[in-house]
Formats: C-alpha cells, structure tokens, sequence
C-alpha cells in the first residue's frame, strides 16, 4: 500500500537529539516525583524516583525510538493519525507495567522502603495509573509540539533563504541593463572616431558579457571570478580613455576562492571612472585591492579622480545603492559598505565575513 502524500519512511536517527530529549524526560520525571512526594509526604522521595524515572524512560524509549520506525508526517517528524495515537499508548503501557516490575525489583533488592513494608493498594494503583496516563499524554504532546514547531522555523527559514535569493536576482537583472547600456553607448561613439579599436572593445565586451552570463546562474561566485570580469570591463574602458585610465587588481591568492556577491566591485569601479575619472582632463588611476583582516574579507575602491568636486549624487546613485541592499539582503548586519571623497578622489571599502 502506498504511503499518503503527507508521510515519509523512517529517517536517519539523531543521536545528540535523542540525548538531549532523554535528559528532558529525566528532568521532567524528577519533577513528576517531586510533585508525588509533595502529595504523598509519607512515602519515601527516592522510591517514587525510582519508578517514575523508569516508568518515563522507558516511555521516551517506545516513543521517540520507535517513532522512526514507522512512516512519519513531515510537519511533526511522529507518525500520523491513529499510528501516532497507538504509539503513544503502547508507550504509556509498557512504561507502566515495566517500570512498576522494575521498580519493585529495584526498591527489594537495594531494600529502598526500609523497615517499611512496600503496599501497592488499589488506590495507590489507580493514583499511579492516572499520573503515568497523564505525564505520558503531556510529554508526547510536548515533544509533538516541539518538533512541529522546528519543522515550522525550517520551512521558515527555507522560504526567507528563497526570498533572498530572489529578491538578489530581482537586484541583478536590475544592474545589468545598466551597465550594457553605459558600455554600448561608449562603443557606439568610438566606432566612429576608431573602428580598429572599437572591435577590440567588442572582443573585450563579448569576454565580459560571456563571464556575466556565468555568473548569472548564483548569486554568489569565487572573487578571482569578480576580478577577471572587472579586468574585461576595465580593458573596455581603457580602450575608450587610453592613457588617461590606468588602472591596478590585487587579490592575494589565499582570497581567491572567497565567495563574494555577483556583480559586486562592477558598480565600484565604474562610479569611479564616470563621476572621478572621466571629468577629470588628465584621467587617473584605479586600484582594487582584496585582503583579509581577522576574520574579515575587506575589499578596497579607490581612484584619483576629481573627489570632491564630483557630482554630490556619486556617493548615492544607483550601482552604490544596489551594492547597499544586495549586501544587506545577502549577509544582514554581518556586511558594512562604506564611500567617501576627498580632495584626492574617492575611497570605497566593504567588509564582509569570511566564510
């Protein structure tokens, strides 16, 4: 017979969960004796232990053991409908009958009851009866709850992660009309003053649009790959300044394999070139430079351009503005982004953890 849709085979067992919901059950039978004792004062405290610490565990054992070994809901992690109710019964009998036989074992061996004899009458019976019913039902409700409650925080989380991650590529298809549109308006007014370099831009922009296309498929990449794009785009944009631009990537090694956002130093460099650079008559330089500080990735923009006489927007356009919330959205409180100018050009620094 085929399973519901809601139900999944047993799954692998966790042994550090399966510890940790032990010690509960222990904790919360010392708590069931303790309780017994207060209403009982004329029984010994550790004999009502004793057996109520059996009595659970060996509940916990048919409970959180055996549930693995039957079709489980995913919302809960416990077998659904009448095979979840049965379980717990099972549990709650086989708790009773053999931590009681246990128990009296125990208690005669180790003579636990002392100079007093060990009565079970009829109502200490159905008092004890009644008590493991009720702690049995509370402790499964409250382990059922608490792994519905975890399956609800991971679907949670699931759905946060995939909104994310659409939210950046929203972000992406954003930026990159942006720049295609900036580099074909540079080709389209150097193809009439230079068609041998023009084609060279176009080699150029073909290699840097293949490796936008690359990265296009996650949202996050290696940094040697975020420099060998910025290298195209920068070789594009010295085709069209000359002399004028100039321009230095240092990326240690030991950082290459780092995972950075896509399309992260891209906007960078290019506020660099139009708001410092290209208003500026003798050009400049433009250094990139990635290091690692602690357990930091620090990322370094700076450029010699005209500073702070450039347009008052330059620290607040749309490349900055997107690296800001790709970042925010990416790595939260984790990610800092900072840009100013001086007289000697424009400095833009982002930090982010190391994974």
């Amino acid at each position: 017979m085929p399973l519901p849709p809601d139900a999944r085979p047993a799954i692998a067992i966790q042994w550090a969960h399966k510890l940790q919901h032990l010690l509960q059950t222990l904790a919360f039978c010392l708590a069931v004796a303790a309780l017994q004792f207060a209403f009982e004062p004329h029984r010994p405290f550790v004999p009502n232990a004793i057996y109520s610490l059996l009595i659970g565990t060996i509940i916990w054992a048919v409970v959180d053991l055996g549930r693995h070994l039957l079709p489980s809901a995913r919302e809960t992690g416990w077998p659904p409908g009448i095979a979840g109710v049965l379980l717990v019964v099972t549990g709650i009998v086989a708790g009773y009958f053999l931590g009681n036989r246990l128990g009296d074992f125990i208690c005669t061996t180790f003579d636990l009851y002392g100079p007093r004899p060990m009565v079970h009458g009829d109502a200490h019976v159905r008092t004890g009866m009644l008590i493991t019913l009720m702690a049995g039902i509370v402790g499964s409700y409250w382990f059922y709850s608490r792994n519905k409650s975890e399956y609800l925080l991971r679907r949670m989380r699931e759905s946060q992660r995939h909104a994310d991650e659409a939210r950046l590529k929203l972000l992406e298809t954003q930026l990159e009309p942006h720049m295609l549109f900036n580099t074909l308006a540079n080709l389209r007014a150097l193809i009439a003053v230079d068609p041998g370099r023009a084609q060279q831009m176009l080699d150029h922009m073909i290699a840097y649009l293949r490796s936008t296309l690359d990265a296009s498929r996650s949202t996050t990449h290696p940094l040697q790959a975020e420099f060998d794009r910025l290298r195209d785009y920068l070789e594009l944009m010295k085709i069209r300044m000359g002399p004028r631009l100039s321009y230095e990537l240092d990326l240690p090694p030991e950082l290459a394999g780092q995972r950075v956002p896509t399309l992260l130093l891209q906007p960078l460099v290019e506020n660099s070139i139009q708001h410092g650079l290209e208003p500026k008559v003798q050009g400049g330089r433009i250094a990139v430079r990635a290091r690692r500080d602690g357990d930091r990735l620090l990322v370094e923009v700076e450029d010699t351009g005209i500073g702070e006489a450039s347009a008052e927007s330059a620290g607040n356009g749309f490349g900055l503005a997107q690296i800001r919330e790709r970042l925010r959205t990416l790595h939260g409180e984790g990610a800092r982004f900072d840009f100013d100018r001086d007289a000697g050009g424009a400095h833009a620094r982002i930090s982010l953890p190391i994974a």
